[in-house]
């Protein structure tokens, strides 16, 4: 039976054969599993029907990867012990040396540090390209390009990316298409319903949603998410019980978490659109936003949870951070509690100055992770800092 996307999220990822009568998925807080014989050994080899080494497979990882992939309408899905080990394992899933990557030019700052200085020791290069440019980042092809990366919305600037359009470009060049989905989520979109051959979360962030777990996922369909299985196992990434099992239990209040904060940002990035001292708003949620109607297609009435503005005296930048009182300063997101961050000294800090400039990340810029909080609440305390002096 086809299940609401709430009622999967509270409950996905369980096997009957491992709860044992408990209402929830226990914690198999192990580093082993133990064998009657030889035989029984040798079964877990020929089958995999069982557990061996966390390393290799645990309950509570298998929990986890499999909710995110059934609310993502994948076959499968793989805990990994961070989003960038996730980004990794699902690159190097169809890339090796050689070969090419297209990567949206306003992506994660991680992610772009390792394509930039990590897998470029291994002869695999990346070209970073505008992909709301289409003719421009096709013409970026090559005959060895064999992958493209991208968010649903970038960050930290909420440019909507038209994942169709770009998923239906790559498949008539054969080039495989990864999509971080940590902004938007599930609840929001489900990219590999129109071709996305993998797609990734930074399970930190909204699948985890309190703050206190840092994790991954990859979720796609055989046999692609096998290989991204032997990838994490090899790499020595695999996730350990206790954090997949703070990801699970995170994940059964996803859809009211998203609910709220959705909602919530919308109120907030309206009052930042009329605020004196508010230069300018970045939320697609707002008409006056570039892809305003894509987004609106692409998500219906929710637009996200994370609003980026920049303040109109960017030397007033630091009082600003200093005035919030409700609202704290983390290099983070997605956590119930609003929180802002620094996109210039923290996610982009390793971007060369020019290319921060030139893609509109620049000193004034503030990205607001908008939490659960009484929307008024948030608001008051956003005022008062952009009127501190």
């Amino acid at each position: 039976m086809k299940q609401g996307f709430s009622t999967t999220s509270v409950h996905g990822g369980k096997k009957k054969e491992e709860l044992n009568g408990s209402k929830t998925l226990p914690i198999y807080q192990t580093s082993v599993f133990t064998f009657k014989d030889l035989d029984e050994s040798e079964a877990y080899y020929q089958h995999g029907d069982r557990y061996m080494y966390t390393r290799m497979g645990n309950p509570n990882q298998r929990a986890l990867g499999e909710a995110v992939a059934q609310l993502e309408d994948g076959s499968d899905g793989v805990a990994t012990s961070s989003g960038m080990s996730a980004i990794l394992a699902a690159i190097l899933t169809y890339v090796g040396q050689g070969d090419h990557i297209l990567c949206n030019e306003e992506i994660y700052g991680g992610t772009s540090t390792l394509l930039e200085h990590e897998l470029s020791r291994f002869g695999i290069e990346t070209t970073f390209v505008d992909l709301t440019d289409e003719l421009s980042w096709s013409k970026a092809i090559k005959k060895e390009t064999k992958l493209l990366i991208t968010e649903v919305i970038t960050n930290p600037l909420l440019k909507v990316i038209d994942i169709r359009r770009v998923v239906e470009i790559a498949r008539n060049h054969g080039i495989k298409v990864v999509v971080d989905n940590t902004f938007t989520t599930p609840y929001l979109t489900k990219p590999l319903q129109i071709g996305a051959d993998l797609v990734v979360h930074s399970a930190t962030k909204y699948i985890g949603g309190h703050s206190d777990v840092t994790a991954g996922v990859v979720v796609g369909h055989q046999p692609d998410i096998n290989r991204v299985k032997e990838i994490t196992v090899r790499y020595g990434s695999s996730l350990s019980p206790f954090e997949a099992w703070l990801g699970s239990r995170g994940l059964k209040t996803l859809a009211l978490r998203m609910e709220k904060q959705c909602s919530n940002a919308l109120q907030v990035a309206n009052f930042l659109d009329a605020h004196p001292k508010v230069k300018e708003v970045y939320f697609p949620g707002l008409i006056t936003h570039p892809h305003h109607l894509l987004a609106t297609d692409w998500f219906g009435e929710k637009y996200g949870a994370v609003v980026s503005f920049t303040i109109s005296d960017e030397s007033r930048i630091n009082e600003v951070f200093r005035g919030f009182s409700l609202i704290k300063y983390a290099p983070t997101l997605a956590g119930v509690e609003s929180i802002v961050s620094h996109p210039e000294t923290t996610s982009h800090r390793y971007w060369d100055e020019d290319r921060r400039i030139k893609a509109g990340i620049t000193k004034g810029l503030i990205r607001l992770s908008v939490g659960v909080e009484d929307v008024e609440d948030i608001i008051e305390d956003l005022d008062r800092a952009l009127n501190m002096r």
